[in-house]
């Protein structure tokens, strides 16, 4: 029997003044895919993802979450639910070594719930999880400051704050943006295996030909619209698509 969608936006609206940000978007999110969300710049997909995990209050629509309505919740009740994400401008605790930015969400009331009770050496946890997602141990990486760390690191202390909490989807906010293409092939592996190991992932990206050799299935944005949707390759023959995202991106 297939269940029902794990993630349902339905109609999200938005408008930032004059200017309409979102416009009826939606889409659903089974457990397992992986979908991309693309679009020229300004074309509403970190505003999308904003509403969705709370950041930003839609001014119509809704977002269910594993059936339940989280339409407009505080950010850190839907992370606690288990739909995270990663940002476009990195957060972390700049003063903070890297494995201690993962204190906080290794003591958060999902963690407990999901495994059982208290992790023991949250310390160790922490430096586990760097480890798993390319934080060499042995150069003693996890243990500097959050803020002398280069982007490359940075954007996987993003991903290890979310993996920390357990979730169930992670939205990936330009995940590659500002990588050399060695880091992003050693990325994507990574990738892979959060997804393999379970976790359902939501990618917006301008990087075209490295997303799609995760994504299952995209979306395609343009001044705040979904005008597309389907396989990435059937989707970039859409002539609307050609129109307002290729041409740009070939420009």
């Amino acid at each position: 029997m297939e269940q029902g969608p794990l993630l349902k936006v339905e109609n999200l609206s938005k408008a930032f003044g004059g200017v309409q940000a979102v416009l009826n978007v939606s889409f659903a999110l089974k457990k397992g895919d992986i979908l991309g969300i693309i679009g020229p710049n300004g074309s509403g997909k970190t505003t999308l993802a904003n509403l969705t995990t709370g950041f930003v209050k839609p001014d119509r629509g809704t977002v269910r979450f594993k059936a339940r309505d989280i339409t407009g919740a505080p950010p850190h009740k839907i992370a606690n639910l288990g739909l995270t994400r990663t940002f476009q401008v990195m957060r972390p605790y700049h003063s903070l070594s890297a494995y201690k930015n993962l204190i906080v969400p290794l003591n958060s009331p999902r963690v407990r719930q999901t495994r059982g009770g208290k992790l023991g050496d949250t310390d160790a946890v922490a430096i586990d999880i760097l480890e798993e997602i390319g934080f060499e141990r042995d150069a003693r990486v996890p243990y500097k400051i959050a803020g002398s760390l280069p982007l490359g690191y940075l954007k996987r202390l993003e991903l290890g704050r979310c993996f920390a909490l357990n979730p169930e989807v992670i939205i990936c906010d330009e995940i590659f943006s500002g990588l050399s293409m060695s880091e992003i092939t050693s990325m994507i592996p990574l990738l892979e295996r959060i997804q393999m190991d379970g976790v359902t992932l939501v990618m917006i990206e301008h990087r075209l030909r490295e997303l799609f050799r995760l994504a299952d299935r995209v979306i395609v944005m343009n001044f705040g619209q979904k005008i597309a949707e389907g396989i990435p390759l059937e989707v970039m023959e859409d002539p609307e698509v050609k129109k307002a995202y290729l041409g740009r991106e070939r420009a």
